[in-house]
């Protein structure tokens, strides 16, 4: 594993959102959702996640997540994603939200 500098982690910008609504993604090729996160003083932005074998979209909505933020935007399957919502594999490959046990404000950057 390759080190890097405290400057190199405070230029990526770690947010919390909340998931507004959560729709698949019907042009993706990989099952998805097309999701739209409030990041509180950042707006709300759109991201195409990936996160279809654990959670069903009506349950993502409400939920709080952490995004990238300063990822320059990319187009996947005809969406804008706009944040990157993170999340960590487990051991069958499937992605499990990164998320808090407590509420935190929209646009909390992590510390």
């Amino acid at each position: 594993m390759s080190t890097i500098e405290w400057d190199d982690f405070q230029r990526v910008e770690l947010r919390v959102g909340t998931i507004l609504s959560a729709g698949p993604n019907t042009k993706a090729i990989k099952p998805a959702y097309v999701l739209e996160v409030d990041l509180g003083e950042l707006g709300v932005k759109t991201s195409s996640a990936q996160i279809t074998a654990h959670y069903d979209a009506e349950v993502l909505v409400g939920r709080q997540v952490l995004c990238v933020c300063n990822f320059a935007p990319k187009r996947i399957a005809g969406v804008r994603s706009e944040v990157l919502v993170t999340g960590v594999h487990d051991v069958e490959g499937k992605v499990v939200l990164a998320s808090f046990d407590m509420p935190l404000p929209n646009g909390a950057r992590l510390a």
